[in-house]
This record gives C-alpha cells, structure tokens and sequence, in this order.
C-alpha cells in the first residue's frame, strides 16, 4: 500500500508520474537522455539499462530492476539469460565484456557510495578500454537510479508480481523511450 494516494493501475514510478506531472516530464528527460538516447553515449541503450538493472538490484528495488531488466532483454536482442545474471549478481560468470563488467563493478562501488570508487577501479576499466565518457555515463547512471529507486520505494508503489507486466513495459520501452504515456495495469 502507497503511504501517499496514488492513482491505481500504475505501478513504480509510472504513478509517482501521474501523481506529480511536474516533476515527472524533467525526470523522463533524463532518463530519456541517460538510458535510450542513441547519441548521447558510447555505451548502447542495452547496457546502459543493465547498469540501471543492476544498481537497482542491489539497491533491492524490485519495480525498477525488474523494469529496467525487462528493457535490457529487450535491447539485447531476447537475452534474457545475462539479465538474470544481472539479477542475481552473477558479473564475472556473465557474458559480457570486461569492459562492461568493470563498469558494473563501478556501478556497484557507487551504489554504496561515490566515495568508494577508486583509482584502480577506474585504471581497470580504462585498461579494459572504457573511455571517460563511458565511465561518467557509468556513474550517472549509477546515481540516478539510487535516486529513482529511492523515490520509488520511500513512497511504497505497488511492484507487480507478474513477469509478463514487466515484459510489457520492456517492450513498450525499448521500442518507444521513456517520453511516451505511461503504462497502466489493473492490480
């Protein structure tokens, strides 16, 4: 239950959207710009939605990873195999590239804190042949989404239990970005 009335049938963030259009069209901007934008970073919209997978799963919100894990399958042509690895934490036995999996691993270090990334971390990356660029977009990314987990889970929205909700909105989001209507679900 919501600890604040939200409209019903939006889960997530989707009703916190609705609830306050406001604050909702900066906050698609960015994500728009931060995740699905295809000239605003090197990394492609696929990992750039498993770095908010990921951040959000160990973060333990629940709407957004599954959301966000969703899209990610979707982006990465149907493989949901690494996305569960994603889910579960499994980095260094995905298949990835170990640029991807020091990025993660710096996704992670920000989640705890912008403090813990370190000097190596960044040298590992670089070495693994991350540029600046995709290093910055990495911990963006990062700390946006402890934000939007944190605005999601503070105010309690309702999380489906259905893995085809999530399906849908992949879908709908990997094909269309985050600056369409919302998508709504009858709880």
């Amino acid at each position: 239950m919501p600890h604040i009335n939200l409209p019903e049938g939006y889960p997530g963030i989707r009703s916190l959207f609705m609830y306050s259009p406001v604050t909702a069209a900066p906050l698609n901007h960015l994500v728009q710009t931060l995740l699905h934008d295809v000239t605003t970073s090197t990394l492609t919209p696929g990992e750039r939605e498993l770095i908010a997978t990921y951040t959000s799963r160990l973060n333990e919100c629940k709407y957004c990873a599954s959301t966000h894990g969703a899209i990610a399958k979707f982006q990465l042509g149907g493989n949901a195999a690494l996305v569960q690895d994603i889910l579960n934490k499994r980095i260094a036995e995905a298949a990835l590239s170990n640029k991807m999996k020091a990025l993660l691993h710096i996704a992670g270090k920000v989640q705890q804190s912008g403090k813990e990334v370190t000097k190596a971390d960044i040298k590992q990356a670089k070495t693994a042949g991350a540029s600046d660029k995709e290093i910055h977009d990495t911990v963006l990314i990062a700390a946006a989404f402890c934000m939007f987990n944190r605005y999601v889970d503070g105010l309690a929205t309702w999380a489906p239990d259905d893995a085809t909700v999530y399906d849908a909105i992949g879908k709908q989001r990997a094909e269309e970005g985050y600056m369409t209507k919302p998508f709504i679900v009858q709880p």
